[in-house]
């Protein structure tokens, strides 16, 4: 029987058994499912549910209603950092827009286009566009959609396009400081944005460079196509009449980002100084209006260059675009709290966790468990955070770096997302770019071999940081 919570908190206290751990997260589990797959509910609205259904299992076990409020709120005061960093990012994309640092990058990446290196250039510029927006969704709606139809033009098959757009995006999405996943695992594994960042490199890199030298191998069988300029002059043009495009000037604003970044100032100073660089740009040379242009920094609007899917791009931004990932990854953290603060989830992975001694198996069973819970939840969000509170015992107990946890946690989580057809992404990508997620999956090469990488790594002890490093600065 569970009796009505009290608000003292001293009550007493037990652990679960696993029956009642494997209910609770099962229960959990199927509340987003159904939700999600079967009734079409916005995932918040599910969280609130998941909270009481959890907050309730906690009751059961001895903890007050003070108890359990202290276990949401602990788990949301460790992520105050991030969170001035997700208001941040809003901004700093907002103003990249208005300063034609974002028109800039798009204007002149297209002009290197060529039949023969169509695939590897097309990477890379999707990876270089999601680098500087943080957006993977973005680069797929604008860059992707121009890819798509070049591709159709010059006969490569659209499932090769779409894979390498998939690729190029989620790298960007993956190592920009100011992605949302990104700051939502250094966040979540308690590490900091650029440590977290650091430990991806060691991975990252190389099968980014894999995955080029991949699609160079694919893109010489298209060399002798001819190259469907249509699309491509009807997007720099609009550019060019919207915007002046002066790379020595709009690019200052990701200059700032970039030397700072790797002077390793404080994430929270370093994209300050980027908005107001961008900010005095996009009035002083783009000769934007003065409030329009601070008002984008709390919401921005769609561009005016006439195209709709650019418009959109240019269009994104601001602290409110930025609310619904926040307000989710906040009620995550709360759930988090609750799993973790009353054992639930320990109680049902210990016996598996227990059994994993070797780093490299370490590495692979949380890679493993973030593909697992993106099937399960269809979002990447909550497996980040609930996989850095299951396993950051485990990698305390290995006395490994907290941004390996990151690390591991983003390469099963962030990057299988879009290889799931029932993930929010997986559903983005194909009605984008109009490819199903299983006919690009397998030139997704970026997504999947960056796990593989990451567990030999693991196995030859390369790539593990230096171990009792404090990973908090």
């Amino acid at each position: 029987m569970l009796y009505p919570m009290s608000l003292d908190s001293s009550s007493t206290q037990r652990c679960p058994g696993f029956a009642q751990a494997l209910l609770c997260f099962s229960v959990v589990i199927l509340i987003i499912a159904i939700g999600l797959f079967v009734l079409t509910v916005d995932l918040h609205s599910l969280m609130f549910f998941c909270l009481l259904w959890a907050g309730a299992n906690a009751r059961w076990l001895g903890f007050s209603y003070l108890d359990i409020r202290a276990l949401m709120s602990s788990a949301i005061s460790r992520a105050l950092p991030a969170i001035y960093i997700f208001i941040l990012i809003g901004m700093v994309i907002a103003s990249f827009m208005h300063s034609g640092t974002i028109a800039t990058l798009i204007y002149f990446g297209l002009d290197w286009l060529s039949p023969g290196l169509f695939l590897p250039i097309g990477l890379v510029l999707c990876a270089l566009m999601s680098l500087a927006t943080g957006t993977s969704w973005g680069t797929v709606g604008t860059l992707g959609v121009v890819f798509i139809g070049i591709g159709a033009v010059m006969q490569v098959p659209l499932p090769i396009v779409a894979g390498m757009v998939v690729c190029g995006a989620t790298f960007g999405d993956k190592m920009s400081p100011i992605s949302d996943t990104t700051n939502l695992a250094a966040m979540s594994a308690e590490t900091s944005l650029y440590r977290h960042i650091y430990s991806m490199m060691f991975t990252t890199i190389p099968t980014f460079g894999l995955t080029l030298v991949i699609f160079i191998g694919i893109g010489s069988a298209y060399s002798d196509s001819s190259l469907a300029t249509d699309e491509i002059d009807s997007i720099r043009q609009a550019l060019f009449s919207t915007y002046q495009l002066s790379p020595f000037i709009t690019l200052i604003p990701i200059l700032v980002l970039a030397v700072l970044s790797m002077r390793r100032v404080a994430p929270e100073i370093t994209m300050s100084a980027s908005v107001v660089v961008a900010v005095l740009i996009a009035i002083a040379y783009q000769g934007q209006d003065f409030v329009a242009t601070l008002n984008a920094l709390w919401q921005n609007t769609p561009g005016s260059t006439g195209i709709t899917d650019l418009d959109e791009l240019l269009g994104r931004g601001g602290i409110y675009s930025m609310s619904w990932t926040l307000l989710l990854a906040l009620m995550a953290l709360a759930l988090g709290g609750i799993l973790h603060g009353a054992n639930i989830l320990n109680t049902l992975l210990s016996g598996i966790i227990a059994r994993v001694e070797h780093v490299a198996a370490l590495i692979a069973t949380t890679i493993c468990t973030g593909l697992i819970g993106n099937m399960a939840m269809g979002e990447a969000y909550i497996s980040i955070i609930l996989n850095c509170q299951l396993f950051r015992a485990k990698y305390e107990q290995h006395h490994l770096d907290r941004a390996l946890l990151s690390r591991s946690v983003e390469e099963g989580s962030t990057l299988t997302t879009a290889l799931i057809p029932w993930t929010t992404a997986g559903a983005f990508y194909t009605a984008t770019l109009g490819v199903p997620v299983l006919d690009y999956l397998p030139y997704a090469f970026f997504n999947y071999l960056n796990a593989f990488v990451s567990v030999a790594m693991a196995a030859l002890g390369r790539g593990l940081l230096s171990r009792l490093k404090d990973s908090t600065g």
